[in-house]
């Protein structure tokens, strides 16, 4: 009886999809565990669009949002390198690096990333700003059983995590496309204006399960 409570207070599992348009999920410590894993029933993918919010005072490496397949622990990846202060976007076999984003702690950040395998090309939209685009890797869909997870980085198809990857903050609004998002989309979304949510992942449709210590929470309102 008291392992079925125990299982039950570290696993919470969303019972059907749910609104999260004023929630956050908190990621309160460093851990190599606690984790939040989206769900979704499309497989095949020839484009992506991720956008995702996110607030952290971490001085080292981080990962924000990953995507694994049985063949490829990273997929989809989207990786902060504190030692080269880039933002890394990993896609099937290759990444691409982004130097000189004002990446500061303690403060809300908007980050979209689009990828299309026709063109190889990727893009990364830091608070409204975009990137060049680069050549990343092309040909070939990201294809297989996905598994997707906010909080670690995987270094296995759903687990492998380091403590010292991880992910100690909040994080909002994740939204996933099957295809690339137009920068007027992208403009709405960090501005936070109507936009088409996701039709991968929807924030306010998510189909979600919470892994140890991590907390659904009403976002921050601003006082006046």
């Amino acid at each position: 009886m008291m392992f079925l409570l125990a299982l039950t207070m570290l696993t919470a599992c969303a019972a059907s999809p749910q609104d999260l348009s004023d929630k956050m999920f908190t990621f309160p410590q460093q851990t190599s565990r606690a984790h939040v894993r989206l769900n979704t029933t499309m497989q095949d993918f020839s484009a992506v669009t991720v956008c995702h919010r996110s607030f952290t005072d971490l001085k080292r490496d981080h990962g924000l949002f990953s995507l694994a397949t049985p063949s490829n622990q990273n997929e989809f990846l989207i990786f902060w390198d504190d030692t080269n202060k880039e933002m890394e976007p990993h896609i099937r076999n290759g990444k691409a690096e982004y130097g000189g984003w004002d990446y500061k702690p303690n403060m809300w950040h908007s980050i979209c990333t689009t990828w299309d395998s026709a063109s190889g090309l990727v893009q990364l939209w830091f608070d409204g700003q975009p990137s060049i685009r680069k050549f990343i890797t092309s040909g070939s869909n990201i294809r297989g059983s996905l598994i997707i997870i906010l909080g670690q980085e995987q270094d296995s198809h759903g687990g492998g995590f380091d403590i010292k990857q991880s992910f100690v903050g909040m994080m909002t609004d994740v939204h996933m496309w099957d295809y690339v998002l137009s920068p007027c989309e992208i403009h709405n979304y960090v501005d936070e204006l109507n936009f088409t949510p996701g039709n991968v992942l929807n924030w306010r449709a998510l189909d979600f399960q919470i892994v140890d210590r991590v907390l659904l929470e009403d976002k921050f309102k601003t006082c006046h």
